[in-house]
């Protein structure tokens, strides 16, 4: 595939809508393509990770396994399919060296349909040019957008036990992400009682009022926003409060839901433990005329754990060498999010992330850097083949 050929369809790839959960027709052009490269239909393999999600769709994760023609481990490229809701009705447009969006109130969605090109590229190269590779998995997976579903809930047994793992997401191609912090996302449900506002507020509890008196908890003793004690850092935030419907009602119910990060597991779990803490004290402390207080229902699940490389892993190191064969500088990264490599870590697959020239994602200035675009192609064709491009 030619540069050219290459930057075509990646526009095309972006034009495509499909957020978390409508992965479909994303899934159904890669199958195509691959099809009209030579790929043989037992490559194929998907699995039902959508009915496992909370969030159902109508797609699970694809996996395409090719055998090897030199005996190495095998080696797995993964990408994700879904875009997050502001890139749907994408127009792409070139600009120089750059791609935007053509409507200015939307995404772009290279986050990460980049990604999916760089891999689809990398094996249509593979079966055209009939390039030696060793094993070869590609993974495209769904719902990464919406806590990591389709990774987290992937069949790991149709990926044939890769060693080494090479995820292609955000960023520029020469950032390599070999740790990554480890995610908890709670809902907190207040109960209070309702009472008229204006002729008996005595006899209520508002819901409202615990609330803010946790969060203000949460805050003076900072265990919101940027955590920091001692040696151990974290963040914590409270991003959705429903709750309420009228002015003249104390508000019986409140729902929050909030996160806690830290690349220390233990630390997470005292950044929760303190969040419960500050909602039990505030339900304590809000009472009606006579003496009746709210409940505090807690409700979490671990979003994905966080993990460590060290540079001496294989697949850091084969990374690292793609990137200095391009002549560029690799730079080993910590990321303070989520990737689908945190969960192929807990199935067992060492993987280190690369960019694909992606910009201000998930905003509306989302722009693709072409050159670290096609940076990213060849240096993935170099880590499935080991030889120069052709």
């Amino acid at each position: 595939m030619t540069d050219s050929e290459a930057i075509q369809l990646v526009m095309q790839l972006m034009s495509i809508s499909g957020q978390s959960g409508q992965e479909q027709s994303i899934v159904e052009l890669i199958c195509s393509r691959l099809r009209q490269a030579g790929m043989p239909e037992s490559s194929f393999a998907t699995d039902s990770c959508h009915h496992r999600s909370p969030f159902k769709g109508e797609q699970g994760n694809l996996a395409v396994k090719l055998p090897g023609t030199v005996r190495q481990p095998r080696r797995l490229f993964s990408a994700h399919t879904d875009t997050v809701p502001i890139c749907v009705g994408s127009h792409p447009i070139r600009k120089a060296n750059r791609i935007y969006a053509a409507d200015s109130s939307t995404g772009l969605g290279a986050d990460d349909r980049a990604g999916v090109a760089v891999l689809l590229a990398t094996a249509s190269d593979v079966l055209k040019h009939k390039l030696p590779h060793p094993p070869l998995t590609f993974l495209w997976t769904v719902q990464e957008e919406v806590g990591l579903q389709g990774v987290r809930n992937l069949r790991v047994g149709m990926l044939g036990r890769p060693r080494l793992g090479f995820n292609f997401d955000g960023g520029s191609p020469t950032k390599l992400t070999i740790g990554a912090t480890g995610g908890y996302r709670m809902e907190i449900e207040i109960l209070g009682t309702a009472s008229h506002a204006g002729n008996a507020p005595e006899e209520g509890v508002s819901a409202i009022a615990i609330a803010s008196l946790a969060i203000s908890d949460l805050v003076k003793n900072g265990w919101h926003g940027k955590i920091v004690k001692g040696q151990s850092s974290g963040t914590s935030n409270v991003g959705v409060i429903r709750g309420g419907a009228a002015t003249n009602v104390v508000t019986d119910r409140v729902v929050i839901r909030a996160e806690a990060r830290s690349h220390d597991p233990k630390f997470r779990e005292r950044i929760v433990a303190e969040i419960d803490k500050a909602f039990l004290r505030a339900a304590q402390k809000v009472r009606n005329h006579r003496k009746q207080r709210g409940e505090i229902r807690l409700h979490g699940h671990l979003d994905y754990e966080s993990y460590r490389l060290s540079s001496q892993e294989p697949c850091v190191a084969a990374a690292v060498d793609a990137v200095v064969q391009e002549g560029l500088e690799p730079e080993l990264a910590i990321a303070n999010g989520g990737l689908d490599a945190n969960w192929l870590m807990v199935h067992g697959i060492p993987t280190v992330s690369l960019g694909c020239g992606q910009k201000n994602i998930h905003t509306t200035s989302e722009q693709l850097d072409i050159k670290e675009f096609l940076a990213a192609r060849r240096i993935a064709l170099r880590l499935a083949t080991d030889i120069e491009s052709r």
